[in-house]
């Protein structure tokens, strides 16, 4: 500034009105730079308490989300423990209701066998008993023809005796 401005001379130095008017003229731009960086102050910390209340917001949404984050992961984990659980339980039920139903197939296999067994024990039974009534029947007939025929030779030797008479 000091090369910009050159100040006239009078008695005893500079002219008077000029510095003053320059010192006028300083004063007022630097009030108005004052001005100006106090209107830019007043912005800034204008956006400096935006700032604030914005991460206040968005701090306070974060801590929330972080929470809820917890939350559900906690949920997860209590979940999947569940499912696990349940899982294992369901397992262990078809293992013993498998092993239930191995054993009672087994049992009616031996049934089963066992029933077999008593098939042919019957059938050879019957066998026997049809085989000894046939025996039955077939003595029964021989007697029968026996019997039948001795009945034709009285009843002939009885009428030659008639005759003889």
């Amino acid at each position: 500034m000091a090369g910009e401005k050159k100040f006239g001379t009078a008695l005893f130095g500079f002219n008077k009105s000029d510095v003053n008017a320059y010192i006028e003229k300083i004063i007022h731009e630097f009030d108005q730079r004052l001005k100006e960086k106090d209107d830019e102050i007043s912005n800034l910390k204008l956006q400096i308490r935006e700032m604030k209340a914005r991460f206040e917001s968005i701090s306070a949404e974060s801590e929330a989300l972080t929470k809820e984050k917890e939350r559900i992961a906690s949920a997860l984990i209590t979940a999947q423990e569940k499912a696990d659980s349940i899982l294992e339980e369901a397992r262990k039920k078809a293992e013993q209701e498998k092993m239930r139903l191995d054993a009672a197939l087994e049992a009616e296999r031996e049934k089963i066998i066992d029933i077999k067994h008593d098939i042919k024990v019957m059938r050879s039974q019957l066998i026997e008993a049809l085989n000894k009534y046939q025996n039955l029947l077939n003595e029964m007939e021989t007697f029968i023809d026996n019997k039948e025929q001795e009945y034709y030779k009285e009843e002939s030797n009885g009428e030659e005796k008639q005759e003889d008479q």
